[in-house]
C-alpha cells in the first residue's frame, strides 16, 4: 500500500476542517478537453478532483504549451485563488471527464479569516502543494530544457 500524497485533501486537512471546506462545495463536471483556467485570468474559484485528471500547464517561448503535472482523485487544482492578484499561474485543462468539487475563492478567504485555525490549516495545505508544484515545475523545465538534460547536472 502507497502512502497518501501529502498535497491531497485527505491527508492535509482534519476531518473537522475537510467537513467545514467542504460544506462549501458544489459539484462541477468538466467535459475532456475543457481549459478549466488560463494563465493571468481571474482565480476566483477552485477545485478538489473527485475523478478524472486534470493537466497543470504553463507557457514557454514560442507560444508553446508544457504539462508540467497530472492531477487526480483528492488533489486540489488551483492555488493563485489565495494569493493577490488572484490571477492563475499556470493554465489546467481536464485530459480525461472530469469529475470535481468546485469551491467559490471568497468565500473560502472569508471563512479563513473568520477562523484563524481553519484559516491555518488551509493555509499550509495550500502552502505544500504549492511547494510541491514548484517542484514539479523546476523539474519538468530541467528534463526538458537542461543542455544535456536533468541527469547530467548531478
Amino acid at each position: 500500500m502507497t502512502a497518501l500524497s501529502p498535497t491531497r485533501i485527505a491527508a492535509s486537512l482534519s476531518a473537522e476542517h475537510r467537513a467545514r471546506l467542504m460544506a462549501l462545495a458544489r459539484e462541477v463536471n468538466f467535459p475532456e478537453g475543457t481549459r478549466l483556467f488560463q494563465e493571468g485570468a481571474l482565480a476566483d474559484r477552485f477545485w478538489i478532483v473527485r475523478s478524472g485528471t486534470v493537466t497543470l500547464d504553463f507557457h514557454v517561448s514560442g507560444g508553446r504549451t508544457v504539462a508540467i503535472e497530472s492531477l487526480g482523485p483528492g488533489e486540489l487544482v488551483g492555488w493563485s485563488w489565495l494569493f493577490a492578484p488572484y490571477e492563475w499561474q499556470l493554465g489546467a485543462e481536464a485530459m480525461t471527464p472530469v469529475r470535481t468539487h468546485e469551491f467559490d475563492a471568497l468565500t473560502v478567504r472569508t471563512m479563513m479569516d473568520a477562523d484563524p485555525a481553519f484559516g491555518s490549516a488551509v493555509g499550509h495545505w495550500v502552502g505544500r502543494v504549492l511547494s510541491h508544484r514548484l517542484h514539479a515545475a523546476r523539474i519538468r523545465l530541467l528534463d526538458r530544457y537542461a543542455p544535456q538534460g536533468f541527469d547530467a547536472l548531478f
